[in-house]
């Protein structure tokens, strides 16, 4: 009896595996492409709450590409002065700008440093000086010695706080470029970073005085071993911009060497001297 079927031809089997192998990998391709469309549509959504999230924290400023290139007017700033209970307390030091949000006891309204929030005030924080005109970035007239803290005062920040951009002014351009002045501050604190390792080392071939002082009893110097005598500060012009003095021991033989001057009212060879 002849069979229905029609008689398969010669490799039809190796073909429809063939073709069921080929939509085999399309599939697994087309679900690749479709994995990394959700990938990229995810990574673009959390970019974008990460961008609105800093946006919404510093909103007055205008938007650049990362929160360190974050750039602020003298005004902006103004408005982080911690009045405002939804926005964070910036400070500016030197151009660059801290938020010191944690630090709201000391930095809000009525805290201590309250005067610092706001603007930047980088000549104050060696100054003293809080009145209107102290709380300047200018720090013309500094020693070395002062501008070398303040830039220290600087590193605290980094190290302490969030660092969230550049004010736009003395010290950075409208690009957040570094200007002359801040480079220039910059090498006159590396200048004073090296006067006092020098002097240092020149003091430590003269052992400093023991010295102690009390609301009651007043102050006084002694040695252990020498004399108690003042002797000038040979760098300390040009670390500070005035000459200060110090005390120091010196041997017996040493006395009579030029520049030592005996504490007024101490015996000449006393070894303790009220002062």
């Amino acid at each position: 009896m002849a069979s229905d079927q029609s008689p398969q031809r010669p490799g039809e089997d190796a073909h429809e595996d063939e073709q069921k192998g080929s939509s085999s990998v399309k599939g697994k391709a087309m679900a690749g492409k479709t994995m990394g469309w959700v990938l990229a549509l995810i990574v673009a959504v959390v970019a974008l709450f990460v961008g609105l999230s800093f946006k919404s924290r510093y909103p007055i400023a205008p938007s650049f590409p990362s929160p360190q290139q974050k750039l602020f007017k003298v005004d902006e700033l103004a408005l982080y002065n911690g009045t405002d209970e939804g926005l964070p307390i910036l400070l500016g030091i030197l151009g660059s700008v801290f938020d010191v949000t944690k630090g709201k006891s000391h930095y809000g309204v009525g805290g201590g440093y309250h005067h610092f929030s706001g603007r930047d005030a980088s000549r104050a924080f060696v100054s003293g000086n809080f009145t209107g005109e102290g709380l300047t970035d200018s720090l013309r007239g500094l020693s070395n010695a002062e501008i070398k803290s303040v830039v220290e005062w600087r590193g605290f920040y980094h190290k302490s706080y969030t660092f969230v951009g550049k004010l736009v002014g003395l010290y950075y351009d409208d690009q957040g470029n570094p200007t002359k002045h801040l480079k220039g501050a910059e090498a006159k604190a590396a200048r004073g970073a090296q006067l006092l390792k020098k002097q240092k080392k020149e003091e430590d071939k003269l052992p400093s005085c023991n010295s102690k002082w009390s609301q009651d009893e007043g102050g006084e110097v002694w040695c252990d071993n020498g004399f108690p005598r003042l002797i000038q500060r040979p760098l300390e012009i040009a670390l500070t911009g005035k000459m200060s003095k110090r005390c120091a021991c010196f041997r017996e033989d040493q006395l009579g060497e030029p520049g030592l001057e005996v504490y007024e009212g101490c015996d000449y060879q006393a070894q303790t001297c009220r002062v």
